[in-house]
């Protein structure tokens, strides 16, 4: 998929003020620790995330999504009455039905000839969203989108705490339920439209290439469980390997069709899962891994947020800056991935 008149006019970030620490979810599963004799400090040393964030008990999805889309709009040149695409991406959601887009829609006040609707597609929501907005600017069917995504980790890492707790379970037994001590709440938005709206600096979404790999679907699974519960159980390990396989061929692919190669990207953006699998990527990929900017040390990995989120935390920190090229490379259980050329 190629792109020529669609710009990111504006992104913004909304993070929970309240702070999980890798040391504190050790401390609650002390007993654990003690029966399973594993070494303190395990988790941080095996994923590098020092902590993440997680929202007050009874948020809703659609809270933090508007957070963060009332955010972007205040940020941007473009007025909540001319927003005509608004996109719900994240995993987490209020309930199955309405679309929690209908509830985050009410909560920011867009107008009612909006159309609105969730995308759902684990942690790739926000970025397919992205195409999706993409695709309508340059038909001509509309000229500007709200896109968001707010993920709520409490209900899954207490459920996760809870199992491990009350559940007789070996070193074995523990390691699907791992990856979810990992997870962090956080919510993101970018108002995305043709360039002719655009009244500052031109931000270009280039293109972008999609391969999937269902082969690989039982590999990470989520579902509720319980009233406002979650649970969800991953072979890391193997999803690993598979997912950096997949990322290999989707680089080779987006390499030729977008005409990129790693030496004219500037910064690399990923999906923030942990230190272990940003080294394997770069070096499957062969990619450099100066170039790359992370935020999994203090947001963990925050699902369909986390990349949009890290590439607002580098363009805040000035790592992305006016010219640059941007690679995001997406990748979500499915398996599922989606690189995009960005020129900030």
């Amino acid at each position: 998929m190629k792109f020529s008149r669609t710009c990111i006019e504006s992104l913004a970030v909304a993070l929970p003020d309240d702070i999980l620490s890798s040391a504190e979810i050790e401390r609650r599963l002390q007993p654990l620790y003690e029966r399973l004799r594993l070494p303190e400090g395990r988790l941080e040393l095996m994923t590098g995330i020092r902590e993440r964030r997680i929202w007050p008990e009874g948020t809703r999805p659609s809270d933090a999504s508007a957070a963060a889309g009332k955010a972007a709009l205040a940020k941007s040149g473009i007025a909540p009455q001319q927003v005509e695409l608004f996109i719900h991406g994240a995993v987490c959601r209020d309930m199955l039905e309405p679309a929690t887009a209908s509830f985050a829609h009410r909560k920011i006040g867009l107008p009612a000839t909006t159309q609105i609707f969730d995308v759902s597609n684990a942690c790739l929501g926000f970025l397919n969203s992205l195409t999706i907005a993409a695709s309508m600017i340059e038909s001509g069917q509309i000229r500007c989108a709200l896109i968001v995504a707010g993920e709520n980790s409490r209900p899954l890492v207490e459920e996760t705490l809870q199992t491990l707790l009350t559940r007789p379970l070996d070193r074995n037994g523990i390691k699907p339920y791992f990856a979810n001590l990992t997870i962090g709440s956080g919510a993101v938005a970018a108002v995305v439209c043709h360039e002719d709206l655009v009244k500052g600096r031109v931000h270009r979404l280039v293109g972008g290439v999609a391969r999937s790999a269902t082969a690989h679907s039982e590999l990470c699974q989520g579902d509720t469980h319980g009233a406002d519960s979650l649970a969800m159980q991953t072979d890391s390990e193997a999803l690993l390997i598979a997912g950096v396989e997949l990322a290999r061929t989707t680089w080779h692919d987006f390499s030729e069709r977008i005409g990129w190669n790693a030496s004219d990207i500037d910064r690399f953006i990923c999906h923030q899962v942990g230190s272990i699998h940003r080294r394997k990527l770069y070096e499957t990929l062969g990619l450099d891994l100066a170039k790359d900017f992370s935020t999994f040390e203090t947001l963990g990995n925050t699902g369909s947020v986390a990349l949009p989120a890290t590439l607002a935390a580098a363009i805040d920190a000035k790592c992305v800056v006016p010219g640059n090229k941007v690679g995001l490379l997406g990748i979500g259980s499915g398996l599922n991935c989606l690189m995009l050329a960005l020129e900030w």
